[in-house]
């Protein structure tokens, strides 16, 4: 008879462990909350422009910063596509992760020139040859254009120059200014010695400075950077100084 009701007692405790273990397998959890964004702003050496401060509060402006929210709830495609809007962002990747932290990468435009332009335009233009914001601020240094500049001109001619010397150290280094004359033609304000290099047209600059690059080395080295207040590499296969 006891081992009846042993054998009754410890069925029923079986029973309600398998009744406990399949309620709690089955109860939805909790939401999980989003508890940290993370930001992370790139370029910032070369642009500067866009902050952390600035898209925390863009997207609780828009009303879609993730804290505080159900993590499920959070639309990472409706933040990368809000903050792809902002002028000076190209590009955004958002995600999320396991512990409950929403991850954003901000790609900012990089400028390569600064145009001045004597019609009063002032901007700058990036890596892609589109024009930004005149209230954009760049930290790095960057070559500023000058003089007789339509902007057709900028974002065909002198945005090519400026990548040009984006990817050339020695001459992103050297060259200052950039002023486009009257005639349409162009000449560059080093930063070391007090000559200009004329240009004449822009083409060929590769080769053009190339030449002003030999003639620094074989000449200038030699007879000191001031002796000259004009350094001609219009044509080819020559150069035409001309003294102080």
């Amino acid at each position: 008879m006891f081992k009846k009701i042993l054998l009754s007692a410890l069925l029923l405790l079986i029973a309600a462990y398998i009744v406990a273990a399949v309620t709690i397998f089955n109860r939805k959890p909790a939401a999980q909350v989003c508890h940290d964004l993370q930001l992370v702003i790139k370029d910032s050496i070369y642009a500067g422009f866009v902050t952390k401060k600035e898209v925390s509060a863009l997207l609780k402006k828009k009303g879609i910063s993730p804290l505080g929210r159900p993590i499920d709830s959070v639309s990472t495609r409706a933040i990368e596509q809000e903050l792809s809007l902002h002028p000076l962002i190209d590009r955004v990747e958002c995600y999320k992760t396991p512990g409950g932290c929403l991850n954003i990468e901000v790609s900012q435009r990089i400028p390569i020139l600064r145009v001045m332009a004597d019609n009063g335009d002032n901007y700058y233009l990036d890596d892609k040859g589109s024009i930004m914001p005149p209230g954009a601020k760049c930290v790095a240094h960057r070559a500023i254009a000058t003089g007789r500049i339509e902007k057709a001109f900028a974002v065909k001619e002198l945005y090519k120059f400026g990548v040009f010397l984006q990817q050339n150290p020695f001459w992103d280094a050297q060259i200052e200014q950039i002023h486009v004359l009257a005639d349409g033609n162009v000449e560059l304000v080093p930063r070391v010695g007090s000559h200009l290099i004329y240009l004449g047209r822009l083409d060929n600059y590769e080769g053009k400075l190339r030449r002003v690059k030999a003639f620094y080395e074989k000449a200038l080295n030699r007879v000191g950077w001031n002796k000259y207040s004009r350094i001609n590499v219009e044509f080819d296969n020559q150069i035409i100084c001309t003294k102080k």
